[in-house]
C-alpha cells in the first residue's frame, strides 16, 4: 500500500475514535494527562541511575502485577467502574523506586488489562494509565519531600518509624486525592448523570479503598526492609482481590443488568422490611409503580436498542429526582417501582408527579438524531401512619391506581391511600370521585380530591368512601 494511502487511512481511523465524541474540555483533559505522563516518563528516564537493587525490586513487583491481572482474567472484569488492587504494588514502586519505574509499571498493568482481560476504548485505558501513574509520582514526591535526605529503607527507632509512617500516610492521601479528582472529572464529563457519591464516597467504596491502601502501605513497609518479601505478599493481595470481586458479584446479584437499579427480588426484600418497620413504628410510607406509555410502539418504531436506551435514561434520572433514602427498582419490561419511606400520602403524590414530569422532559434522540418524547403513568399507594398493610396489598393498590392512570389517558399520576386518593394529568392536578379496581382490604380505601394549599393540615380534610 502506498505511503500516502496508508497515511490517509490512518487519519480516517483517528477521526473515527470515540474520543472525539466527548466534550471538548474532556478531550483536552485526557490529552493533557497523557502528554503529562509521557513528559514525566521522559524526564524521569533521563535523570535516574540504574541500580541492581532497583531492577530486582521492579522485576518482582511487575511479576506480581502480571499475576494479579491473570487472576482478574480468570474471574472477568466488570464493565464500568472497576475496583482493583494495583495500589498494593504501585505504592511500593512509587515510594521505594525512582519515578520512572512506577510509570513504566503502570503502563504494563493497563496494557495487560487491555490485552489479557477485556478490550476497552483505547482512550479510557490510556487516560487511566496516565492519571494513575501521575498520582503515584505525586505520592512519591510528597514522601521524599517529607523524608528529606533520610533513606527510603525501613527506619529504626520509635521516632524514625513514626516519621516514616507519617510520610507514608501523607503519600497515600495525595495519591488517593489526585486519582479521584481526575477520575471524577472524566466520569462526570462523559456521563453527567453518573452518581459520584455512591460510586466513590459511600461506605463500601471507601472501605475498599482503605483496605487496598492499607495493604499497599504494609507491603511498602515490609519491602523496605527486605525486597524478597514481595512474593510472600502476593497471596494476601490475591485474597483481597477475591474479596473485592466477591462484593462486586453480590452487588451485581441485587441489581438489574440493563438499568443498574435494584432488581425485583432485591427491591421487594428491602420494601418488605421497610413496610414491616413502618407498621411497627406507626410511620407513613408509600410505594409507586411506573409504566412507560406506549413502550411497545417505541420498540416497534425505533428498535429495541433504542428501547433499551430509554430504560437506561429513565433509570439514570431517578436518583436525581428521588431522595437519598428512597429506593428505585425495575420489576421487568417497562415497569419500575419506587419505595418512599417516611412519606405521607400528599408528599408521595408530589414526588411521583415530579418523577413523571422529569421523565416527560428527558431529551431522547435516536441514532439518526430524531427527538423522541417518552411519558410514564404512575400509580401510587400510601400507607398512612397507624395503618396496617402488607407490601402485597400496597403493590396491588398501586397497580390498580396505575391501571386507572392508563385508562384515563396516560402521562398522569393516580393515587390510593388508606385515607385519600389523588390524580394528576399532564402536571395538572384534578379531583376524582373514586378509584376503581381497588383490591379488597380489611378496611375501605378512601379517596380525597386534591387542592389543599396546606399539606400539613391534610388530615383534617373530609374523605369520601369508595
Amino acid at each position: 500500500m502506498p505511503f500516502a494511502r496508508r497515511m490517509a487511512r490512518w487519519a480516517y481511523d483517528v477521526r473515527a475514535w470515540a474520543l472525539w465524541t466527548l466534550p471538548k474540555w474532556l478531550v483536552g483533559l485526557i490529552l493533557l494527562a497523557v502528554v503529562g505522563a509521557a513528559a514525566a516518563t521522559g524526564v524521569a528516564a533521563a535523570t535516574f541511575q540504574v541500580r541492581s537493587h532497583d531492577l530486582i525490586l521492579f522485576a518482582l513487583l511487575s511479576s506480581c502485577v502480571v499475576v494479579t491481572v491473570e487472576l482478574t482474567r480468570q474471574e472477568g472484569e466488570r464493565k464500568g467502574l472497576v475496583k482493583d488492587v494495583y495500589s498494593a504494588w504501585g505504592l511500593p514502586a512509587a515510594i521505594l523506586l525512582p519515578p520512572v519505574y512506577v510509570l513504566v509499571m503502570t503502563v504494563i498493568y493497563y496494557s495487560c488489562l487491555q490485552w489479557r482481560v477485556r478490550k476497552a476504548p483505547p482512550h479510557k485505558r490510556t487516560y487511566s494509565a496516565a492519571i494513575v501513574g501521575l498520582s503515584f509520582v505525586a505520592a512519591g514526591m510528597v514522601f521524599r519531600w517529607l523524608r528529606g535526605t533520610a533513606p527510603l529503607s525501613a527506619p529504626h527507632g520509635t521516632t524514625g518509624q513514626v516519621a516514616w509512617c507519617f510520610a507514608l500516610i501523607a503519600a497515600v492521601l495525595v495519591y488517593s486525592a489526585v486519582n479521584k479528582v481526575f477520575m471524577i472529572a472524566a466520569i462526570k464529563g462523559s456521563d453527567p448523570t453518573a452518581d459520584i457519591r455512591t460510586s466513590f464516597f459511600s461506605r463500601e467504596p471507601l472501605y475498599n479503598d482503605m483496605a487496598e491502601q492499607c495493604i499497599g502501605a504494609l507491603v511498602t513497609y515490609g519491602v523496605a526492609s527486605n525486597i524478597f518479601l514481595v512474593p510472600i505478599a502476593l497471596p494476601v493481595v490475591a485474597l483481597l482481590q477475591r474479596s473485592l470481586r466477591h462484593a462486586q458479584l453480590l452487588n451485581d446479584s441485587r441489581t438489574d443488568a440493563k438499568t443498574g437499579l435494584l432488581n425485583a427480588r432485591a427491591w421487594e426484600s428491602e420494601a418488605e422490611a421497610e413496610v414491616a418497620r413502618a407498621v411497627r413504628a406507626r410511620m407513613a410510607l408509600a410505594v409507586a409503580v411506573l409504566d412507560i406509555d406506549w413502550f411497545k410502539r417505541v420498540n416497534d418504531t425505533y428498535g429495541h436498542l433504542f428501547g433499551d436506551e430509554v430504560l437506561k435514561e429513565i433509570a439514570q434520572c431517578l436518583p436525581g429526582v428521588l431522595r437519598e433514602y428512597d429506593a428505585a427498582g425495575r420489576f421487568g419490561g417497562e415497569e419500575f417501582v419506587l419505595l418512599l419511606p417516611h412519606t405521607r400520602a400528599v408528599d408521595a403524590f408530589r414526588i411521583a408527579d415530579r418523577v413523571r414530569d422529569h421523565i416527560s422532559g428527558l431529551s431522547l434522540h435516536t441514532t439518526d438524531g430524531q427527538a423522541v418524547q417518552v411519558t410514564v403513568s404512575v400509580g401510587v399507594a400510601a400507607l398512612d401512619a397507624g395503618a396496617r398493610r402488607e407490601l402485597s396489598e400496597l403493590l396491588a393498590a398501586a397497580d390498580a391506581a396505575l391501571y386507572r392512570a392508563k385508562r384515563d389517558g396516560r402521562n398522569q399520576v393516580q393515587m390510593i391511600s388508606t385515607t385519600r386518593g389523588l390524580s394528576a394529568v399532564g402536571g395538572q392536578t384534578v379531583s376524582i370521585n373514586g378509584i376503581g379496581g381497588v383490591p379488597a382490604a380489611p378496611s375501605a380505601w378512601d379517596v380525597l380530591p386534591v387542592g389543599n394549599p396546606h399539606p400539613a393540615d391534610d388530615t383534617d380534610e373530609i374523605a369520601t368512601k369508595v
